[in-house]
């Protein structure tokens, strides 16, 4: 399971894009006040699947269907966790690296066939797509923030809270808007760079977009990595600034622009890698 120093790509789906049954239970869910807070959540997450993966080891654990919610004035919208597919892929990675012979003590050939066939209907959306569930709605990065999340948001759309036992930095923008900004960013890239590894990325994260309601909202959550900062730098983070100043430079043919901003994002983000490594 991932760090809780991580960052967080959502989401959040109105009840339009889900069938009847978990329309209802989405309003159930809401009404009983068991929506859980952001902060809270990934904690959580991670204790779901740490005790679902020592239940037995007999079979691939059902959980109970959580989510994240964002209530307006007009609609409410859901990001379920799918934390079945998470123990999957944590099952999985359990058995990387590992000799044959502890990798079936630890995680059985049954249980891995289980997991192997749940990730494989999520990444291919077989059966996922006919219970109205496109796609995971988050995606979560360890001590850092992939460079091709800030290219969805704009700096006005930033909500940054620096009090005392609330922190947080977060994005949230339409998904349209998003949508038309990795459409942009794409054409850029595709000319300039070719088919780099940066372009790759990007026309990941448009396809990901893709699977989703077009009245969805989309978050990027500094979560836990917000306690790695101070709040001078979170203040000045203009991470969504450098990466548009990056394409507005490639698109004008100023290499040395785009070049200057892609170095300065790099190495804002690498030195908070490197503390990954602090004893």
């Amino acid at each position: 399971m991932p760090s809780l120093f991580a960052s967080y790509l959502r989401v959040y789906e109105p009840l339009a894009a889900f069938d009847r049954d978990r329309q209802s239970y989405w309003r159930r869910y809401v009404s009983e006040g068991r929506a859980i807070a952001p902060v809270e959540g990934p904690g959580r997450q991670r204790t779901a699947v740490i005790e679902a993966l020592g239940a037995g080891w007999t079979r691939l654990p059902d959980l109970p269907e959580e989510a994240y919610v964002l209530e307006t004035d007009d609609s409410l919208l859901v990001c379920p966790w799918n934390l079945r597919i998470r123990v999957a892929e944590a099952a999985l990675s359990a058995r990387d690296g590992v000799p044959s012979v502890l990798a079936d003590a630890f995680v059985p050939p049954v249980l891995a066939g289980q997991a192997r066939a749940v990730v494989d209907d999520w990444r291919s959306g077989a059966r996922v797509l006919e219970h109205g569930v496109p796609r995971v709605h988050e995606q979560i990065a360890t001590w850092g923030v992939p460079l091709r999340w800030f290219v969805l948001f704009e700096p006005a759309e930033r909500d940054l809270v620096t009090q005392p036992g609330r922190r947080a930095l977060r994005y949230r923008t339409e998904i349209s808007k998003a949508r038309r900004r990795s459409s942009r960013a794409l054409s850029v890239l595709r000319k300039s760079v070719g088919d780099a590894p940066i372009t790759e990325a990007v026309e990941e994260a448009a396809r990901w977009l893709e699977e989703f309601h077009p009245r969805s909202v989309v978050e990027l959550d500094y979560g836990g990595l917000v306690d790695l900062l101070s709040d001078e730098t979170l203040e000045a983070d203009d991470s969504p600034e450098l990466v548009a100043g990056g394409l507005a430079g490639l698109s004008r043919g100023e290499a040395d622009e785009a070049s200057a901003a892609y170095d300065k994002l790099v190495a804002r983000w690498r030195a908070v890698q490197l503390l990954e490594r602090c004893n």
